[in-house]
Order: C-alpha cells, then structure tokens, then sequence
C-alpha cells in the first residue's frame, strides 16, 4: 500500500528542484488560460484526434534537424537526426495523447528540439492507439521498438516521453533487461486510479484537462483492467534497478502528485531521481518553445541530464 505523501514534506527533499515563474512567463500564462478556457476538458474520444496533432504540430520546428519515417522493431515512427548527431547514443521518445490520441509525425518538432540540444537522434514509435488497441498494446509496441534499437544500435539507448508516453517511460525503466540508460519523464501519468490529491486541488488552476474527460480516456485505454495493476501504472510498480530518471511538470497541473509520489517512491527505493517542478507552468509547457522562458530551460536541463547519464558530456 502506498504511504500518504504530504506536499509541505516533498517541497524539502534534495531530489525535488524549485523553478520560478518569470514575470513574463506570468503574463504568458495568463494569455494561455484565457484562449483555452473555453475548450478546457472538450477533447474526447477519437475525434479529437485531429486538433490534438494540429496542436503539436504548432510546437516551434527545430533547425538543423531532419526528419524520415522509418519502423523499428516492427513498430513505424518518425526519426529525429541533429546535424552532427552524437555517436554511441540513440534516444527513443513516446508521444503523449492518454493513449488515445497522438501521430509521432505531429510530435517531431517537441523532439526534434530535444535532439538538437542533446545531440542525440531520436525515434518516436507509433505505437497503437485506444480504443481501437487498448492496454496493453501500447506498451508491447514502445517494449518491442526499446529491443529492437538496444539490438540493432550500437551504443547506448535512452528514453523520453510526454504525459502518457511518460507512463510508458517510466514502465519501460522497471520493466525491460537491460533497462534504459536513462529516462527522461514530461509531466508523466504514473496513476490510472486517478488517486492523486492534486486532481482536487489543481481541479481548477489546470487550464486544459478535467476529471470526466480523463475518466473516458483511461477507460478506453484499460478496457476493463485495473488501473492501479503495476503493468498500467507505474506509481504502483518495483523499482528496484531502475536507471537515472528525471521528471518535469508544472505546478499547476492536475497531473502534479502523479510527479511527486512517484518521484518520492523513485528516491526512497533507492533510484537516481530528480524532480524539476516549474511554477505557475502547465501541462506540455516544455512544447512553448519561443513562448515561455521555462520551455528552453526545461529542454537545457533535459539536455544536460541526457548528456550526463547517456556519457555524452
């Protein structure tokens, strides 16, 4: 059974990192609030497929970064390769969506940004959607695109991913043998039972998701399993022998304690764990590029963290 983590008792741990709100990010978000104030909680279901990847393909395209789609272990995606990209060390990142929505071509600017500050070429699987390929699915796809580049590439492999590619992040570092390198986490949705307090006390700071509409998507999603089954929910996992793994979320997102407790489980197992929390930021604030100052500092101490643990710097 998991411990009751109170917020006053994270905010004083060595492992968590505290970013201030510029003055200008403050107006920004206060912008961004009000133009989504009236679609806050509307995407649902498969229809809203297509404004999900226009949203992501708005995210500020990289320079210096080519793009090819390709299929790793049998799984299509989308390649991310930097001029001069770094040899020895392949990232593999898992787009966001509540496993419901989301195209690797529409997420290739966010991780084309990633690959042009780490150096490192970048793999986003297409891994099957719900409802049409509920759980698991969408793990067996980002498990079989992980061996397939462990096997093929030479070098190392280390893994990213965004809100519901964060979970299978996370899922992959407790899972896989030899597990990755490293993990880099984006807002992650650690918990499909919802049970995380902020999902209350952000209820109404968090200008995009409400509780409803992620109920629709996590049903569809598990298809009957439970939602705290540690294969589905990394909170509830063993993280014995996990890799390094590094955490951004906005303290204004209802998916915040699903950060938090994680992190804190992370640390108390014995695991290499920092968490990067970012005030007055949103869900997918990393994607602001050019709009928010947190954005470029969160992709520089992504970057910095890759380099790191992937031997790179």
């Amino acid at each position: 059974m998991l411990s009751t983590i109170q917020p006053e008792d994270i905010a004083t741990r060595s492992w968590r990192v505290a970013h201030a709100l510029s003055v200008d990010d403050a107006a920004r978000m206060a912008v961004v609030r009000e133009q989504a104030a009236p679609n806050k909680g509307r995407l649902r279901g498969v229809a809203a497929r297509p404004m999900f990847d226009a949203m992501n393909e708005g995210v500020v395209a990289p320079e210096g970064v080519d793009f090819r789609k390709d299929s790793v272990g049998g799984v299509p995606g989308t390649w991310c390769t930097p001029q001069r990209a770094l040899s020895g060390v392949t990232l593999m990142h898992l787009h966001g969506g509540w496993f419901n929505w989301g195209k690797a071509n529409a997420f290739r600017n966010l991780v084309g940004q990633i690959a042009a500050r780490s150096g490192l070429e970048a793999f986003i699987p297409d891994y099957r959607l719900a409802p049409e390929h509920p759980f698991p699915a969408a793990l067996e796809d980002a498990a079989a695109c992980f061996r397939a580049l462990t096997a093929s590439r030479t070098g190392k492999v280390v893994v990213s991913g965004d809100s519901a590619g964060g979970n299978l992040a996370l899922l992959l570092a407790s899972s896989q043998t030899p597990p990755p390198v490293a993990v880099v986490a984006l807002s992650p949705v650690t918990d499909l039972a919802l049970t995380g307090r902020s999902w209350e006390t952000k209820a109404e700071d968090d200008p995009y998701f409400l509780r409803s509409q992620v109920e629709e998507l996590v049903t569809a999603y598990l298809a009957g399993r439970d939602p705290a089954d540690p294969a589905a929910s990394p909170l509830y996992g063993v993280l014995t022998d996990a890799p390094p793994i590094q955490i951004q979320v906005g303290s204004v997102e209802v998916l915040l304690d699903d950060a938090q407790r994680f992190a804190q489980r992370a640390a108390d197992t014995g695991v290499a764990v920092e968490l990067h929390v970012w005030e007055g930021m949103a869900h997918g604030f990393v994607s602001g590029i050019g709009r928010f100052d947190a954005s470029s500092a969160a992709l520089s101490e992504i970057a910095r963290f890759l380099g790191l643990h992937a031997g790179t710097k």
